[in-house]
């Protein structure tokens, strides 16, 4: 699993980190294929996804200029995350990162409640994903009809996966690097016609932020809905963690990704929606009617700005879609190793590959795609719904298990513990206080609680059945022991 030797300090049914269980120790083990060069490409790419060029236009719309501080507190909880994350997965490189960590912090319950979860939110994401980048290729290609562009590309990518784990290191290395030079490209043009040194442009100066009715235009309310419309575009930044296993240095790529996080988000985020709201008034129709991107781009006068960015989004949709593939099956891989799913979800190929988890992953991705086309306002929208939260559950959870860990890894390896989440425990608190705020919050608005709720229904379904399989698991050892 991991290129190192796991702690050994693993959880046991009670949830007690320090206690030791060797009953589900890894018959297979994954092939460590991946570069360092793959791992800090995937990691620099992971926070740039398809919702930062389109979806970002609807939080705009929403908040004004004052989405800048949306994307702040956002930014903020991911960085506080990612740091106690980077934490344990620098100790101890696992291919189930943080549900393997809160099954050994917490119980088998939770490792097995958030890795189920956080699967399904995947699974989904992949017929999301698959949809978008089908539409695109329809548009350029309409001989092929739209549910055949979705098939082609699950396809490719599930091959790429299937061929070997430096295989889907290689595409996404690409696909990552073509949306890190996409956005470096696009903030230094911006940046440029900020200040009036392109031809045809003027210094813009501050008139967009504080005109057009302010930098809060439409109240200070709107960060915390604009907060909520933003804060799932993070989800992704965690993936390095659990590819971390399969590389050839991972507690060295893992602090290496973690200490990066703060100016990946700064330059990538805050950097370039800083920019267009700096360029463009915030209520301008056609942020939300062609993206952000290319209406700043159309502005500045870049002739076929619309095809440049189609481009661009398609390579961060397959960049999603192979990311997605993959994080899937590994959390399926080690809840397969860890007695939570099916034991043939644990093993691997010849080439070192989990074939079953894959196609198990990619299986319910291509259902769902046949809902979104069969069944858009029913199926595939209670599916959207219902896993749109489990961002902020996986980041409770680790908040959760790294208040546990930290104790485990500081007694037992101190030599490991390399990568320290800053202020222990008190910012720890403060990221769980955040979260739950934002959990609440979400009930409270109109937009946000569907989803909430939806979640919050299928998360306890998932978690009764954790709790009853581990009772199952307690009652059959101990009729075991009775019978010794």
């Amino acid at each position: 699993m991991s290129a190192t030797p796991p702690i050994t300090t693993k959880a046991s049914t009670t949830g007690d980190p320090s206690s030791t269980s060797d009953s589900h120790e890894p018959q297979d083990s994954l092939k460590a294929g991946l570069k360092n060069r793959h791992l800090s490409m995937i990691a620099i790419g992971g926070v740039i996804g398809a919702g930062l060029f389109v979806g970002s236009g609807a939080g705009i719309a929403k908040a004004g200029p004052g989405i800048l501080i949306s994307y702040a507190l956002a930014g903020l909880l991911v960085v506080l995350v990612m740091r106690m994350l980077g934490e344990m997965a620098a100790a101890d490189p696992a291919s189930g990162s943080f549900s393997a960590y809160a099954d050994r912090a917490l119980g088998r319950w939770a490792g097995f409640t958030i890795g189920w979860l956080y699967w399904f939110f995947w699974a989904v994401v992949l017929a999301v994903e698959a949809t978008a980048g089908a539409t695109i290729l329809n548009g350029w290609i309409p001989a092929v009809p739209q549910w055949g562009w979705s098939l082609i590309v699950m396809i490719a990518l599930t091959a790429t996966n299937l061929v070997s784990v430096g295989s889907y290191g290689e595409f996404e290395f690409w696909f990552a690097g073509i949306k890190v030079v996409a956005i470096g490209v696009f903030i230094l043009v911006a940046a440029l016609a900020v200040f009036g040194v392109l031809p045809d442009t003027h210094a813009v100066g501050l008139t967009n932020l504080t005109g057009e009715g302010g930098f809060l235009p439409n109240g200070p309310g709107t960060i915390l809905s604009g907060m909520l419309l933003v804060v799932f575009s993070f989800m992704g930044s965690e993936i390095v963690t659990l590819a971390a296993g399969e590389s050839e240095n991972p507690e060295k790529m893992v602090a290496k990704a973690t200490n990066s996080v703060i100016w990946r988000i700064g330059i990538f985020y805050l950097g370039s929606i800083l920019l267009v709201v700096t360029l463009l008034p915030w209520n301008d129709p056609e942020i939300v009617k062609v993206g952000p991107y290319v209406a700043v781009l159309n502005e500045i006068g870049i002739p076929h700005a619309g095809t440049v960015m189609d481009v661009i989004v398609l390579t961060a949709v397959l960049s999603c879609l192979n990311s997605g593939l993959y994080t899937a099956s590994r959390m399926a891989f080690s809840l397969g190793q860890r007695g939570d799913a099916p034991k043939s979800f644990g093993q691997v190929d010849k080439r070192g590959v989990p074939a079953v988890a894959i196609w198990s992953s990619v299986a319910f991705g291509f259902v769902a795609v046949i809902f979104n086309y069969t069944s858009p306002d029913t199926v595939f929208n209670f599916l959207l719904n219902s896993s749109g939260a489990v961002a902020l559950f996986v980041w409770l959870v680790i908040c959760f298990s790294q208040l546990r860990m930290r104790r485990v890894i500081e007694r037992e390896m101190p030599e490991r513990h390399t990568v320290k989440m800053w202020f222990f425990p008190y910012l720890t608190y403060a990221t769980i206080a955040l979260i739950i705020f934002v959990v609440g919050y979400m009930f409270y608005d109109d937009a946000g609680r569907k989803q909430m709720i939806m979640s919050v229904v299928v998360g306890v379904l998932v978690l009764a059945v954790g709790l009853l399989l581990d009772r199952r698991r307690h009652r059959m050892r101990n009729e075991s022991l009775a019978r010794e």
